[in-house]
């Protein structure tokens, strides 16, 4: 039997019909990943726990015991495992789908399907290190006594906001590395520059309070600011998001759906060029 593309296909946005035809793949995909990750390593799901204390461990030596960051009140440890869960669970989407049409390229060249597939497959595997991400802050909030209450249903608003915003950037960077293969390269670099860029380590205020107004949109340009700081403020109630975290949810809006209709345009070339 002989599966027949319509070439019309490629110049639209993809299809949901098509992409759910094959969820058996997808969920083939991701199971297989999860497997690598976890089930076929030495230390296995420890590795998700290891990485947020790990940087949490580092962000508390620099801006809390070295810089004093102001955290209205907030315990540090506290503070900052807010911001690393969200995001890890980026840095994860943006490291691995870098990679991933590369990495499965013997399957794009022999069989069709929605490539779309491969990358979301990786974002579907970084639920787990969220998912260990936040056990971690719950642990914390509880060890810190970090009152609940109803405002913090707010904070899957804002999740929702960071998956979107990891999804996009990563649909960016699988299908521009497929023509610019140094991109895969570049991408820890820029995951380790925004991790200072973005305020996981300290409050937005410590940054817009010292640079001007042309600065501060630039600064809510970068997605996962206005993000990350209305996730702490559902969370914690500090760091009010201002007018400038719009900004932020209209580069994500504008992240994602442009790279669906990139990675649309370049989905019939992929074979060629893995």
């Amino acid at each position: 039997m002989k599966t027949v593309v319509d070439a019309n296909a490629w110049s639209r946005v993809p299809d949901i019909k098509e992409l759910f035809a094959h969820r058996d793949l997808f969920l083939t995909l991701a199971y297989r990943d999860i497997r690598v990750r976890y089930a076929q390593t030495m230390l296995g799901v420890m590795w998700a726990l290891f990485q947020p204390l790990a940087t949490m461990l580092i962000l508390i030596l620099v801006f809390d015991r070295a810089l004093k960051v102001d955290t209205a009140g907030i315990p540090y440890p506290v503070f900052a495992i807010t911001g690393i869960s969200a995001w890890s669970y980026f840095s994860f989407v943006l490291r691995e789908s870098g990679s991933s049409i590369i990495g499965a390229q013997e399957i794009v060249r022999k069989i069709y399907f929605p490539r779309l597939i491969i990358p979301l497959s990786k974002a579907t595997v970084g639920l787990v290190d969220l998912g260990v991400s936040l056990l971690v802050m719950i642990t914390l909030y509880i060890y810190h006594g970090v009152p609940m209450h109803w405002g913090m249903v707010t904070a899957l608003f804002y999740l929702v906001g960071i998956m979107i915003t990891a999804v996009g950037v990563g649909i960016w960077v699988s299908a521009l590395t497929i023509r610019f293969r140094d991109i895969q390269h570049l991408v820890p670099f820029l995951i380790q520059f925004g991790l200072f860029v973005t305020p996981v380590a300290y409050p937005a205020q410590t940054m817009i309070g010292s640079i001007p107004q042309w600065a501060q949109v630039l600064y809510f340009l970068n997605p996962m600011a206005g993000m990350i700081e209305g996730y702490r403020w559902a969370l914690l109630g500090v760091g009010a998001p201002g007018g400038l975290s719009l900004i932020s949810f209209a580069s994500a809006f504008v992240i994602c759906i442009s790279g669906l209709f990139y990675f649309r345009s370049m989905e019939r070339k992929i074979a060629d060029l893995v």
